[in-house]
């Protein structure tokens, strides 16, 4: 079931329409806006202040392959309420982030790797930074979600730049994941990747990352129009909630057998497919993104 119609409706209910702004010295208005923020190129954010709003965190929302931004900021406003939060979703075109510089995080290029600074991970940083002093504080708790395509580059995030601060990054929906292992390609695990960034000591920060693995169990449909059909991606299952079971098993069983820490989580929303309107509205958000600390 779509949840647009009652995102409309909480649009019209406060009359208010996505207005421009400018990040320099801004503070993020109540209900839609958006704003442009320079991160090394100019990022187009969509976000949402809820009218009650008092101190709550942020939340940046990562869009899916339709880079649509914009619907996932609105999917996304029914969680700012719940949770007294400011939404925050960047738009990472098709043009300038294909595939490979945003469900892989720009890491390679014709197959070597790229200059740290060129990485698409790498321009977070700033934009975080915005953001936080737009809500008025430049040290707001944040937290990081992304679905579908967005929670692939979540994964490969908290592998490749950490949680950058985040006190949880939460990828929902993968249509493939990053396994703890150097026996699959970058993309699929940490095979082809330098020492430094496939080594014991990243595989151990990977698995120790403040991680959570949201799945939808109805996310079960192995001829999915937008499932991940490459090789590597159909070793690890035939469709995306069996891909995240696999993941999370192998990374806790690493974890345990080098007696590393392991900080991921796994939490399941029952019976939804894929449908990130459905994931934000489901009663399990709130454990993904806040777990025990939920409000």
């Amino acid at each position: 079931m779509s949840r647009r119609p009652f995102v409309l409706g909480l649009l019209a209910l406060f009359h208010v329409a996505s207005v421009a702004i400018s990040s320099a010295g801004e503070v993020i208005p109540v209900g839609p806006a958006r704003m442009t923020i320079d991160a090394g190129v100019p990022l187009e954010v969509f976000t949402y202040r809820p009218p009650t709003y008092r101190d709550g965190p942020l939340v940046l929302v990562f869009h899916g392959v339709q880079r649509n931004a914009e619907d996932y900021r609105n999917f996304a406003i029914h969680a700012a309420e719940r949770f007294g939060a400011i939404v925050a979703a960047p738009l990472f075109d098709r043009e300038r982030f294909p595939y490979d510089d945003y469900q892989q995080g720009g890491i390679l290029r014709d197959g070597r790797i790229r200059p740290r600074e060129e990485w698409t991970f790498s321009r977070l940083p700033a934009l975080i930074a915005e953001l936080r002093a737009a809500t008025g504080d430049p040290e707001r708790p944040f937290y990081i979600f992304g679905h579908s395509a967005g929670g692939q580059f979540v994964v490969r995030l908290a592998a490749m730049a950490g949680s950058l601060g985040a006190d949880r990054l939460v990828a929902g929906n993968p249509g493939s994941h990053l396994f703890p292992t150097r026996d699959a390609p970058y993309g699929y695990g940490f095979g082809g990747l330098p020492d430094e960034l496939s080594g014991d000591a990243a595989l151990r920060r990977y698995l120790a990352a403040p991680l959570t693995l949201y799945l939808g169990t109805g996310d079960d449909d192995p001829e999915h129009r937008s499932l991940d059909r490459r090789p590597a991606a159909l070793a690890q299952g035939p469709h995306r909630y069996a891909r995240g079971l696999a993941c999370y098993a192998a990374a806790r069983t690493l974890a345990a057998e080098r007696g590393w820490e392991f900080a991921w989580r796994l939490v399941e929303t029952p019976g939804i497919d894929h449908d990130a309107a459905r994931m934000f509205a489901a009663p399990e958000v709130a454990d993904a993104l806040f777990g025990a600390d939920a409000p």
